[in-house]
C-alpha cells in the first residue's frame, strides 16, 4: 500500500543534498495554510527548503496545535514574519463545523459531534480573526499578515 511512497524516497535519496539545510527559517518566514493539494507554499513564495516553516491545518486556520508551531517558531526557529494563508475554493470554506460533520459522517458513519473543525462559510471573516488573535497574542513575536491564493491563477492577494 505504501510502496510508492517507499519507492519515491529511494529516488529522492539518491541525490540528496540537503542534509546540511540548517532547522531556523533562513527567510523568517511561518506559513500556516490548508492542508489542500493544489498547495505548495514554498513554491508559491519562491522559497527553497529551510527557507520557511509551514504549518497545515484543514482550511488553514489557526488551530491550538498551529499555535503552539508559531510561538515556538517566534521564540526558537527564526520566525519572524506569519503568513496566514487561505486559498479560494476551499472545501472548507464552504459551510461550517456541522456541515463538515454530516459529510463526513454519510461518508462512512464516522461521529466527528464535538469536535471543533474550523470550517466557515465566511472564509474572510475567519482569515481576519485568525490574523487578529496572533497580532494580539503575547506569546507571538512576528508580524503577521493575512492572504489569500488563487487556485486557478497561482497568484497571492494580501487581505490583512
Amino acid at each position: 500500500m505504501f510502496d510508492d511512497l517507499m519507492d519515491g524516497n529511494a529516488r529522492y535519496a539518491e541525490s540528496f543534498d540537503l542534509a546540511d539545510v540548517p532547522g531556523q527559517a533562513a527567510r523568517g518566514v511561518g506559513i500556516v495554510c490548508c492542508m489542500d493539494s493544489r498547495l505548495d507554499p514554498p513554491a508559491i513564495f519562491d522559497l527553497k527548503v529551510g527557507d520557511a516553516k509551514v504549518l497545515r491545518t484543514p482550511g488553514g486556520r489557526l488551530t491550538p496545535d498551529a499555535r503552539i508551531g508559531l510561538v515556538v517558531g517566534s521564540h526558537v526557529l527564526g520566525i519572524d514574519r506569519i503568513v496566514m494563508l487561505a486559498h479560494t475554493k476551499c472545501a472548507m470554506a464552504s459551510g461550517d463545523d456541522t456541515s463538515v460533520i454530516e459529510k463526513v459522517r454519510q461518508t462512512d458513519g464516522t461521529d466527528l459531534s464535538g469536535m471543533r473543525i474550523g470550517s466557515t462559510p465566511d472564509q474572510m471573516a475567519g482569515l481576519r480573526h485568525d490574523v487578529a488573535t496572533l497580532r494580539r497574542d503575547p506569546l507571538v513575536a512576528a508580524d503577521v499578515c493575512g492572504m489569500v491564493y488563487d487556485v486557478t491563477t497561482g497568484r497571492v492577494e494580501r487581505v490583512c
